[in-house]
């Protein structure tokens, strides 16, 4: 039996990851979640250069996005459609100096075998400088989003795309990525989808006579908090409401539940996200990239509530064309979908998680770590020097 790597002769990964979207960070942790889990703690490092390097401007700049995209759909559908087509706009990251220095720090400090990348921006920054000769080691792209993905995930060059669905491969394959660098592994998840028990599933609904939904309140969301007050009104289903950080809408919510007939479970911010979704029968929320891909992982249907122009289109239309659920945006549209859903003892719902289940790679996250473990082992690092760090 192979004797187990020592802390200093195992294979580092650099995860680069930002904040504007969940998406990214939930993919980022994952990774180096199933790193660790392979080789030891420590073998991954997370880091996100944004808020490292300018903590205030980062949080400015990450609130400004969240209310762009929720508040100005329109807007902010116009400026996805010009990044996506824009050459100016590749060309201002090289003015990112103080992350590009702060790049080239880590990757001479932690001496990395691979980087990889759960958002786009990142490949420039790495391809800027490789040409200085600056960093001499793989990096790959974890691609967060699906169908409707942005260029900016191909058009820097890098060592390969770990890709959430075939679905995603077909549009990059069409837009000239090449095919042998592309892998379809799914979207990195937490391993807990991986790893779920036999009890980490809902009761079967003719057995258990009522359905479970689980309604996440978005942040920003328009009409969540009003759907999730019809569902429990409706006093069909048992619900739980899982509304973040509001205290308000918390208690607003609690009010309601505790006239129920049936359960209602209300929560704030929870760490139980995976074991909510694993063992509910359909999950009410908006497109976001996290939320779409861990009710994949977890084989929960979704009730799309609010689609944000650009990346989360594509979200919704994975779902569509699967039959992994479907759009409502009102609150009677959504209690009318359940209705359905769960009608002749749950033959639209069966249909569904048919569906989402021919998506899942709850695995994901350790594909893709083997991988990266496997390259990183091959490849030598060159770390950058003192002199090519100053400004």
């Amino acid at each position: 039996m192979p004797s187990r790597p020592t802390p200093s002769s195992r294979p580092k990964v650099l995860v680069l990851t930002a904040g504007f979207g969940e998406g990214h960070n939930a993919a980022a942790r994952a990774v180096v979640a199933a790193c660790d889990e392979i080789q030891g703690p420590g073998t991954a490092t997370l880091a996100d250069l944004f808020a490292l390097t300018s903590p205030r401007l980062n949080e400015i700049s990450r609130q400004a996005y969240l209310t762009v995209i929720n508040g100005m759909p329109r807007f902010w559908s116009r400026a996805y459609a010009w990044m996506d087509r824009s050459t100016l706009l590749p060309r201002t990251f090289s003015w990112l100096g103080r992350d590009l220095r702060k790049l080239a720090q880590l990757v001479r400090e932690d001496g990395p075998g691979v980087i990889c990348s759960t958002y786009p921006v990142y490949a420039f920054l790495v391809e800027k400088l490789r040409r200085e000769s600056l960093v001499d080691v793989p990096h790959f792209n974890v691609v967060t989003d699906s169908i409707s993905i942005n260029s900016l995930w191909w058009r820097a060059g890098c060592s390969g795309w770990f890709v959430p669905n075939e679905d995603t491969a077909s549009v990059m394959r069409a837009a000239g990525v090449d095919a042998s660098r592309l892998c379809v592994s799914g979207f990195p998840v937490d391993p807990v989808f991986n790893n779920r028990s036999p009890g980490d599933s809902p009761p079967d609904i003719a057995a258990a006579g009522r359905a479970r939904v689980l309604v996440i309140v978005n942040s920003g969301s328009r009409a969540a908090a009003s759907i999730a007050r019809k569902l429990l009104v409706e006093d069909t289903w048992e619900v739980t409401c899982a509304v973040g950080r509001d205290d308000g809408l918390r208690r607003e919510l609690q009010a309601v539940a505790d006239l129920r007939r049936n359960p209602a479970t209300i929560l704030g911010w929870t760490r139980e996200m995976p074991r909510l979704m694993m063992t509910h029968h359909v999950v009410v929320s908006k497109a976001g990239g996290a939320t779409t891909q861990e009710a994949i992982a977890a084989g929960c249907p979704m009730i799309v509530t609010q689609v944000v122009p650009g990346q989360e289109e594509g979200n919704y239309e994975l779902m569509r064309r699967h039959s992994a659920g479907l759009l409502a945006t009102t609150p009677g549209e959504v209690a009318g979908a359940l209705r359905r859903c769960f009608a002749n003892e749950g033959a639209v719902l069966r249909a569904w998680r048919s569906g989402v289940a021919g998506l899942a790679h709850p695995g994901a996250a350790r594909t893709i770590a083997t991988r990266l473990l496997a390259v990183a082992g091959e490849s030598q690092p060159m770390p950058a020097t003192e002199a090519a760090l100053q400004p």
